[in-house]
């Protein structure tokens, strides 16, 4: 996928010291479940994109910019449950990406992917409640918040509540010209 200033590739093994680079930061993974110290630690979420593709629970793609094809993060579907239409978008950037609106631009991508060739009718995005940032960004993309789910899960023993937001394809429908 194709966009004005970036493309989105497959996610592969190759892409190890990229991945490692992203989630090894303890800055981008502060509000994620993973974070990896090795590449060797990495190559398992590297299997867990690999078992995404080969279960048909999600993908995930590398964003790369189109100038200089440097890496400049990941972003994809996972938890896709094809009898309700649904999946999970996430999306990470490295730190000298932040703030770039890359968000903005690859988003209608992701969309488009997701309530066409994944026939989803929902997509959800999972917010740990203090992440103020990728909450506003969520918001901007037309995201809906949809409530807070409390002390829904426990990270480095702190009780964290996590929002929910989502967009509807018939939502989608209505607005795809905003992001054309």
């Amino acid at each position: 996928m194709i966009t004005k200033n970036y493309r989105l590739k497959e996610i592969e093994l190759s892409d190890l010291k990229y991945i490692h680079k992203g989630l090894s930061n303890p800055d981008i993974t502060k509000y994620y479940d993973v974070h990896f110290c090795t590449l060797k630690e990495t190559e398992e979420q590297m299997e867990w994109y690999n078992n995404l593709k080969k279960e048909g629970t999600g993908i995930w793609w590398g964003i790369y910019d189109n100038q200089n094809h440097h890496f400049c993060g990941a972003g994809g579907f996972n938890n896709l449950d094809k009898q309700h239409k649904k999946a999970e978008i996430g999306l990470w950037l490295l730190k000298e990406y932040w703030g770039k609106e890359i968000l903005k631009e690859i988003m209608p991508k992701l969309f488009n992917y997701g309530f066409t060739q994944l026939n989803l009718n929902r997509i959800e995005g999972f917010v740990v409640s203090e992440n103020s940032k990728c909450k506003s960004a969520l918001k901007k993309i037309n995201f809906k918040y949809e409530g807070t789910m409390r002390e829904y899960e426990i990270k480095n023993g702190k009780k964290i509540n996590v929002d929910i937001y989502s967009i509807l394809k018939s939502e989608w429908a209505k607005q795809k010209t905003l992001y054309n």
